[in-house]
């Protein structure tokens, strides 16, 4: 399964938790071995074109008694599982002690399983990668202690939550320069030689179990960025970046291994010259949640080839749950944009039915909640929509839309095509909580001189328009709040 689509959906699914709610009632765990077929069948049957194991390495005994003794994660395991224990704490999956998949899951054996059923029904396996940092108690930290950013006993004692004693020595704890040390990982030092020798080599053994990775924080890593953060303490900046000598000679081994990074700061495009297929497209999420459309429609005018190595997502562990975020109109549409756009689309188990907890990622158990019905045949219909007309397979196009001098609610909507083999399709959203109306002009040879008829793929309604309106002033359209249409073009 090495080869990629041009723009992939992603599933996201949480191991752990998936694994102990599907084996619930089992006489023994069930593992990535003993996924019963239906399991895998109701994945392929919704249309994604890869999954996203996230959390599947051994994680830390050392990092859950460390997590137990932070009251911030307590009160967070608390809010999101009133009933809490100590068992429910699993320990975080970005706190590596080996990569190796963890025995309760499955071990590599029930990995490779796994892998094979998704591969037979067409999908593709992503596993994690975690640059940055490991667990206090894994392998390096004794057997190769130059491979981190190391302090010293005053280091401990000026700032204990920033540098933390294992192994004979004293390590600075990771972090993120914008906050707080995490206090269960320890730093790895990304200008060390050997530390880079060794992560090819742990990624290649990571790109023999899957088909690709996403790579957690990846812009820590950057020569710039780790020497701002890390200074003298990282010692001499090598001439080269970590990424593009990492994923060069992984590629060399694995052709067509995809790399996806998390990445934040304005760096997606720099990362995307370093070698990564596609980033995440926060600043996407961030002008979606917090408007207004005309900050959506800017960043869709990005170049092409920029834009079509983003990650479009509106929820995935790390953000609050899509259903507790915007109203279920306003998730409707930013559904179907992030759905339909250029680029990689990441969709996160439990989003089609309207959870609304976000679960900390320590935790191996979720409270239950009613699934939301409507909303689960809505994503279904949408993906289903994407897959049969081919939609990303296309060529992508913005629109241009226009108002009136005493009507500019045109602002408010955002409208893009897409031409494919034998269809077109013209999907319109409405960003806003109140009314909005526009001519949307509609790009592409062979629109004017026809007659065509429109219908939308979500509700079934119909349109006959005329095409050299839709090509010149443009098509009317009027849009209640929050509306959407995803339209189906067909010449008379």
């Amino acid at each position: 399964m090495s080869i990629w689509p041009r723009y992939p959906i992603i599933y996201e699914i949480n191991t752990w938790v998936w694994l102990r709610e599907r084996g619930k009632g089992k006489k023994t765990p069930m593992t990535l071995a003993t996924v019963p077929k239906k399991e895998w069948d109701a994945i392929a049957a919704l249309g994604v074109d890869a999954v996203w194991f996230m959390g599947v390495w051994e994680r830390s005994p050392a990092g859950i008694d460390i997590s137990m003794r932070n009251q911030g994660l307590l009160d967070d395991f608390r809010r999101a599982l009133p009933d809490f224990t100590a068992a429910d704490n699993v320990g975080s999956p970005y706190c590596v002690r080996n990569y190796t998949v963890d025995p309760h899951l499955g071990g590599a054996e029930g990995l490779a399983k796994a892998r094979k059923e998704l591969a037979k029904r067409g999908l593709r396996l992503m596993l994690d990668f975690v640059p940055n940092h490991v667990a206090p108690d894994h392998p390096w930290v004794t057997d190769h202690p130059d491979y981190f950013i190391n302090g010293d006993y005053g280091d401990s004692v000026r700032e204990p939550g920033a540098f933390l004693a294992a192994g004979g020595h004293v390590f600075a704890c990771g972090r993120d320069p914008f906050f707080p040390a995490w206090p269960d990982v320890l730093q790895l030092n990304a200008f060390n030689h050997g530390l880079r020798a060794a992560v090819i080599e742990t990624v290649n053994s990571i790109a023999d179990q899957c088909d690709g990775v996403r790579c957690d924080m990846a812009m820590l890593m950057m020569n710039d960025i780790f020497q701002r953060t890390w200074g003298g303490r990282a010692g001499a900046r090598p001439t080269g970046e970590y990424w593009r000598s990492l994923i060069g000679a992984v590629r060399a081994a694995h052709p067509g291994f995809l790399f996806m990074a998390e990445a934040y700061w304005d760096l997606e495009w720099e990362l995307q010259q370093q070698g990564f297929d596609f980033c995440y497209d926060k600043k996407l999420y961030d002008r979606l949640e917090h408007g207004p459309a005309e900050n959506v429609r800017l960043h869709l005018c990005a170049d092409l080839a920029y834009q079509e190595r983003l990650v479009r997502f509106i929820e995935n562990h790390d953000e609050p749950r899509a259903a507790a975020t915007f109203s279920p109109e306003k998730e409707r549409v930013a559904a179907l944009l992030t759905s339909t756009l250029p680029g990689a689309a990441l969709l996160h188990e439990g989003q089609f039915e309207g959870r609304k907890v976000r679960l900390p990622v320590f935790l191996g158990r979720r409270p239950d909640e009613p699934p939301d019905t409507e909303l689960r045949a809505f994503h279904t219909t949408l993906l289903g929509s994407v897959a049969k007309a081919g939609l990303r397979m296309g060529e992508w196009r913005l629109c241009e839309r226009e108002g009136w001098p005493d009507n500019q609610s045109c602002l408010n909507i955002v409208a893009w095509c897409w031409d494919n083999v034998g269809s077109r399709h013209l999907l319109i959203v409405n960003l806003a909580d109140s009314a909005a109306q526009a001519r949307v002009q509609v790009p592409g040879e062979g629109i004017r001189g026809r007659k065509w008829r429109l219908s939308d793929v979500l509700t079934g309604e119909t349109w006959d328009r005329d095409g050299d309106e839709m090509g010149g002033d443009g098509l009317y359209v009027e849009m209640r709040p929050w509306g959407c249409n995803f339209l189906r073009m067909q010449s008379s």
